[in-house]
């Protein structure tokens, strides 16, 4: 094997990651005479120790038929083989010595007394790292659509599928769609593939492999201006721009648009946002938030609420009639009032099944309050057992 000495410093860069194993060379260290110094010694001394799942790069010095070795300089020599190097054979036809190449510590030494890195896991560290800084600096992304589903686009960058939800297209390119079929709304959408859409990254999870883009950040000056002109608390008018299963985006002016949450958008249960608002319909809403550009807005914030009614009528004991409007995964909901709704946990009937053999959609029932917070919109009951007389 080819040697090299700790001073090899190569600027050539290839685009190419690759599993390395780092070798720690006993024979060299005793061959160099940095290392028999008092100072070279201090200088390994004052080396940190490599770690896990850090980067590291080193220059190519030797290709072989099977495999590439690496100078990783104060701690050793570095090897790509096995698997690894079959992996990234059209890489490694396009390696030659010198090139420096990037790699992932994904074990420290093995029994060879090799330190191992990842290909994959380096390319894959470093390509969220640049999106971590695309987000963080808002850089603006010129990316072809490459498909269409019935809630967005997908868009593919540097070798990653993301997503572009409906909601986040500019409203020259949202699908337009009176009753917000989906078949119609994935008709339009499919209009767009093929196009080049000026983006942005809004939200990276390496953990799931998932990008989220936005049409609407592409320009966040012009975007920071306009959001600027707007406070928390103002009430302003407001025309439907987008209806989506969590809530309804409002177009506020040219350019800003803001979300309602479905919790948001009334006292009263919503189950589809669909069924309560049309797209181009005007509508009055309230400021409720404005984080990082984004405004939060509130429809029910301009209604009167109706749990202030019971603040001085309704206590923990009290036994109450209301109707069971809802069943989810914890129990029952129960209205006593539009607006206003408890919760009858599962626990009370010994499961989920016992509990919907006992109460009915749309049927009344008495139940007890066994907590009562009306400022914080919460309230549990208990079912009481009515008597057979």
């Amino acid at each position: 094997m080819t040697d090299t000495s700790a001073q090899t410093r190569l600027p050539t860069a290839i685009g190419g990651f690759f599993v390395i194993k780092y070798m720690k060379k006993k024979e060299e260290k005793a061959d160099t005479v940095a290392d028999t110094t008092k100072m070279g010694k201090l200088a390994d001394e004052s080396v940190s120790p490599i770690e896990k799942d850090a980067l590291v790069e080193g220059p190519v010095i030797e290709v072989k038929k099977s495999s590439i070795y690496i100078d990783l300089a104060p701690y050793g020599t570095g090897i790509i083989f096995g698997r690894e190097f079959t992996n990234a054979k059209d890489l490694i036809r396009k390696v030659k010595i010198g090139d420096a190449i990037k790699a992932k510590i994904v074990e420290t030494e093995n029994e060879d007394g090799y330190i191992e890195l990842s290909l994959k896991e380096a390319k894959q560290a470093l390509i969220w790292s640049d999106a971590e800084t695309a987000i963080k600096e808002k850089l603006v992304l010129d990316l072809p659509v490459k498909e269409a589903n019935k809630g967005g686009l997908i868009i593919e960058w540097q070798g990653i599928q993301g997503f572009l939800p409906a909601s986040q297209l500019k409203p020259e390119h949202y699908p337009k769609v009176e009753d917000s079929d989906k078949d119609k709304i994935l008709r339009e959408l499919k209009k767009l593939v093929g196009k080049r859409l000026s983006l942005t990254i809004i939200n990276a999870s390496p953990k799931e492999d998932k990008l989220i883009f936005s049409e609407k950040e592409s320009n966040p000056e012009e975007r920071k201006e306009i959001v600027g002109k707007y406070a928390v608390s103002d009430e302003i008018d407001c025309t439907v721009a987008g209806i989506v299963d969590f809530g309804v985006f409002l177009k506020v002016e040219e350019g800003l648009e803001g979300l309602v949450h479905i919790s948001e958008l009334d006292w009263g249960l919503v189950e589809d946002p669909r069924s309560m608002f049309k797209v181009g319909e005007n509508i009055r809403a309230k400021i409720i938030e404005i984080k990082d550009g984004k405004i939060s807005l509130s429809i029910k914030a301009l209604k009167e609420n109706p749990w202030k009614e019971f603040e001085t009528k309704l206590k923990k004991g009290d036994i109450i009639k209301g109707v069971v409007i809802k069943f989810n995964k914890h129990g029952a909901l129960v209205s006593i009032k539009e607006g206003v709704a408890g919760l009858v946990h599962n626990s009370n009937f010994g499961s989920e099944a016992k509990l919907r053999e006992k109460l009915e959609l749309g049927k009344t029932y008495s139940f007890q309050v066994t907590m009562f917070e009306p400022k914080e919109q919460r309230m549990t009951l208990t079912y009481l057992e009515e008597t057979k007389k």
